[in-house]
């Protein structure tokens, strides 16, 4: 896609005012005010335009939530009807079409009997939905005991006090942890073998299933944790433990629905229900925030009763099922469904993966590639072999990211690995270009620093 001028670009002070207002996430802003400032003025397909005219292929799909890439014209479309209507009605004793349409098309994408939809606005927050429900229904069910929760090494499920609970971050997290409450983890599987996982797993609900309330997974690749993948069958096998010991599975399928490991919901393709399913990022696209909780059918009766019961669940968003995202996530549910039935998807994945290997398998500065769907992970490393890593301080991974920019392609690093995902709108040519810019940036930054 050719860059064009933008003759609204804006004056230094949009910058300086982003130094002296603007917050950024995940961000050390001393290092980030150093850097050359990228504004994005506009978006097509799979790219963006910033407010120099420059345009760069979006290698992340802003933060792994874009699906039909910037700019869709059906989603866009979506959007302007319903702001002809209302923007935003409350859930809250009152109901609307597009919370209604939207929860109905989601019960029907979820393993049967997941009927019941709790509308939030991210993935952390559907997260904390799940956890306070399954406390709740224990306690309701009169087994008040059942409180603790299991999570799996390298889990990430969001950044609020419940969700960094249960996860397992590390320096993400590690200075909240005095005011976490106490979980318990066992170890995540290889991506061959899940034996000892399992058999870890399988001791300590042997031991701790009466106290636990519920255990919560990334199902199939652990995002956060550098694309860390799971074999096949392993979730199918935790699920059928935890049934087994009567204890809740929570799926955190925020990153991994809808296509991006190639079927809408990993939990179907696995032939596993959860009592919990969390979804967001690409439920709208990457248009507008929304998220949801699936709960199956008598998890919620639990909860029915008379007012003076407190048997309610008392939680909520402001913003809970809001139309415009409502409407816009149907749109993008609706243009998927012929993508991954089409099995057009399924070949941009596997062009995707030989692109990778080529590219990739053997590369002296490369440890390890993982890819699974339209995400993937490049361990970087001095030189391969031998166990050498790169100064902390050195950001190597961040030096290749700087040096993508510069080829007109934004990727995140994470430590010293490289995170490659797209939107799943590109065709085969771009995820060419996706992949060539990357092994250009690292192969002009990393033989050259130390």
């Amino acid at each position: 896609m050719n860059a064009l001028p933008n003759p609204t670009a804006p004056a230094p002070c949009v910058v300086e005012a982003d130094h002296r207002h603007v917050w950024h996430p995940f961000t050390q802003m001393q290092e980030y005010e150093s850097l050359p400032p990228i504004v994005i003025a506009s978006g097509c397909g799979g790219w963006l335009t910033d407010t120099e005219g420059r345009t760069y292929l979006d290698g992340n799909a802003s933060i792994w939530t874009n699906v039909h890439g910037h700019n869709d014209p059906d989603l866009n479309a979506a959007l302007v009807e319903q702001l002809g209507r209302v923007a935003h009605s409350t859930l809250l004793g009152l109901t609307h079409t597009p919370g209604v349409e939207l929860a109905a098309e989601l019960a029907s994408l979820a393993s049967r009997g997941l009927n019941r939809v709790f509308f939030t606005d991210n993935g952390s927050g559907a997260v904390e939905v799940a956890l306070k429900q399954s406390f709740q229904f224990w306690q309701l069910a009169g087994r008040a005991e059942k409180s603790g929760v299991i999570g799996m090494a390298g889990g990430y499920h969001g950044d609020t006090f419940g969700t960094m609970a249960v996860g397992d971050s590390g320096f993400f997290h590690e200075r909240f942890r005095p005011w976490c409450f106490a979980t318990d983890h066992f170890p995540a599987p290889d991506a061959h073998d899940a034996g000892a996982s399992l058999a870890a797993l399988g001791a300590l609900l042997s031991a701790k299933a009466g106290q636990t309330a519920c255990l919560i997974l990334e199902p199939s690749v652990q995002g956060a944790a550098g694309m860390r993948l799971q074999p096949p069958g392993f979730v199918r096998a935790v699920a059928d433990l935890c049934r087994a010991h009567d204890v809740h599975l929570i799926l955190d399928e925020v990153f991994v629905a809808f296509g991006r490991l190639g079927p809408m919901l990993v939990c179907v393709d696995e032939g596993v229900c959860p009592d919990f399913l969390c979804l967001a990022k690409g439920l709208t696209g990457g248009y507008l925030p929304l998220a949801a909780t699936l709960v199956r059918d008598e998890i919620y009766d639990e909860f029915l009763g008379t007012y003076e019961s407190r048997r309610a669940f008392f939680h909520g968003h402001t913003f809970t099922g809001n139309p415009l995202a409502a409407v816009v996530a149907l749109a993008n549910i609706r243009k998927l469904r012929p993508l991954i039935e089409s099995r057009v998807l399924d070949k941009r994945i596997r062009e995707f993966g030989r692109l990778l290997n080529d590219a990739f398998g053997g590369h002296p500065h490369v440890k390890a590639l993982r890819h699974r769907g339209f995400t993937a992970a490049l361990d970087l490393v001095p030189a391969a072999g031998g166990g050498a890593e790169y100064p902390v301080a050195l950001r190597a991974a961040l030096q290749v990211c700087l040096c993508a920019r510069e080829h007109g392609l934004l990727l995140r690093p994470l430590g010293d690995s490289l995170l490659l995902v797209p939107p799943l709108c590109l065709d085969e040519s771009e995820l060419g270009e996706l992949v060539a810019r990357t092994r250009r940036a690292i192969d002009e930054t990393l033989p050259f620093i130390s």
